[in-house]
């Protein structure tokens, strides 16, 4: 059991750093945009470039992950994402936003090559009848980063500038990189990670059921919906004036009160099973979807965090044990880089298809959608219950 915690938390502090790297850009990458006076549409499909690259690269991740390379993955995913943090920086200081498009695409590779591997190993590294608990304190670390990293990037850009913001980017990958590295040489042999498909006869398409592809669609709408908050939110304050750290202090929010429920999410995940969960923790963030909506200024539209936090951390444990928590080991890094695709791939898909709809509307009348597209979500995870294959629930 020592191991275990040792090597669990020892990947949990990877990942934070990891997505601290990348929760710090969530309140400067659209106004940084918008400074250089980029079109709505046009901030749209740069800030879709990393979903766009992550989605193309999880399933090389998830096939070097199943290959025996996890950690490798791990260590590549954070040096790629220091790489990118640079490459803001230098974009930032020279003004140039083909370089910051570059700097974005390499982030979203790098994603691909990290995110895979680490569920799928804490997933192994899980005791027995504690899945859902240890993904639920995973999950508390990147409620963790959503609370520090927005707050911590709003603060740098408004007082010391775009380019200070952009190089702890890189810092904070190179920090993850180092825990990573840590976590190889505690667990790196010990949860039989070598050799390749054959050897059990499993093959890829044990992940072609009713369940994970229900899961996976949902988690496209769910992340479609998600998308115009991240993104558009931040550039409705920058077109109003108003500082970076406003949305820092609103991500801060929904991820505080993510991180208050995802132990809970996951722990009532192992108890009732993870559908009950994810169905609550949906209908919540749609209310919190409606209340953007009404109330989308400070102070009242921090409301609507609270409510997004609190049903992401009951929704997103569960909907990753309904997704690869019966998984066989074998083919578990792809069917976690597959299921993560389908974050970027609706990550995208919002950033692209809202983005139109602000050049048409403006930014504000991006969330009146918002709730509409998170209920498609919460009714396609009911797939597998309809076509008779959800044994999950």
């Amino acid at each position: 059991m020592e191991n275990w915690f040792k090597s669990v938390w020892l990947l949990n502090l990877s990942l934070f750093f990891f997505f601290l790297g990348i929760s710090i850009l969530t309140p400067v990458v659209s106004p940084f945009l918008v400074s250089l006076r980029a079109e709505p549409f046009l901030v749209g499909i740069i800030t879709g470039v990393t979903s766009g690259l992550s989605l193309l690269s999880k399933p090389i991740g998830g096939a070097v992950g199943d290959r025996g390379y996890r950690f490798h993955a791990l260590v590549a995913g954070n040096l790629l994402g220091a790489l990118a943090g640079a490459l803001y920086a230098i974009s930032a200081i020279s003004g140039n936003i083909y370089l910051f498009a570059i700097g974005r695409a390499i982030h979203g590779f790098s994603m691909g090559f990290f995110f895979p591997p680490s569920l799928s190993t804490a997933v192994d590294l899980a005791p027995p009848g504690r899945v859902g608990e240890t993904l639920g304190w995973r999950g508390m670390m990147f409620s963790l980063g959503n609370i520090i990293g927005p707050v911590f990037g709003g603060y740098l850009s408004d007082a010391l500038g775009f380019p200070t913001a952009f190089s702890f980017t890189a810092v904070f990958s190179l920090l993850g990189a180092l825990f990573a590295f840590e976590a190889w040489r505690e667990a790196g042999g010990s949860i039989g990670m070598s050799g390749g498909l054959r050897e059990e006869g499993t093959s890829y398409k044990a992940l072609l059921t009713a369940t994970f592809i229900g899961v996976s669609l949902a988690l496209f709408f769910f992340s479609v919906s998600y998308s115009g908050v991240t993104t558009f939110l931040p550039a409705y304050y920058k077109v109003l004036r108003l500082p970076q750290r406003v949305f820092g202090y609103y991500m801060m929010v929904l991820g505080t009160f993510s991180l208050a429920t995802r132990v809970a999410g996951g722990k009532g995940t192992d108890r009732w099973g993870p559908l009950p969960v994810a169905t609550t923790g949906m209908l919540i963030v749609i209310g919190g979807y409606v209340s953007l909506y009404l109330y989308p200024l400070p102070l009242r539209s921090y409301l609507s965090a609270a409510i997004i936090g609190t049903g992401f951390g009951l929704s997103v444990p569960a909907m990753q044990v309904m997704a690869i928590g019966k998984l066989p080991q074998r083919i578990r890094t792809m069917g976690s880089g597959v299921y993560t695709m389908f974050l970027d791939l609706g990550t995208l898909a919002g950033q692209v298809s809202l983005g139109y709809v602000a050049q048409l509307r403006g930014y504000a009348g991006v969330f009146p959608l918002l709730p509409a597209i998170a209920v498609v979500a919460l009714l396609t995870l009911y797939l597998p219950r309809l076509v008779g294959g959800g044994g999950n629930g």
